[in-house]
């Protein structure tokens, strides 16, 4: 069975994890989710060698469908997020 991670577990795994409070961990947390944010908007990727990667790619502009009336649309070009696994979150999951 599949059970998620909230934030506050995280939170408090990472306070434990590294002897700090789970305010300095919060805090920790969301200067990393900012600095990943950023990043991405820069179009810069970020990578954790092992763990995961993340970048922005490149969407070509398509055709799409409305799935209401069937018409057709024209979706515009832009820009997508694309996560990676890293080798040993590969192996962790096996």
């Amino acid at each position: 069975r599949f059970v998620a991670l909230s934030r506050n577990d995280l939170v408090a795994a990472l306070a434990e994890k590294t002897g700090s409070t789970k305010k300095e961990a919060d805090d920790f947390l969301s200067g990393f989710a900012d600095i990943v944010i950023d990043a991405i908007a820069k179009g810069e990727k970020v990578s954790i060698p092992g763990v995961l990667s993340v970048e922005r790619v490149a969407r070509a502009a398509r055709t799409g469908r409305n799935p209401a009336t069937g018409e057709s649309i024209e979706i515009p070009a832009g820009f997508g997020v694309k996560v990676s696994a890293g080798s040993r979150l590969k192996a962790a999951a096996k």
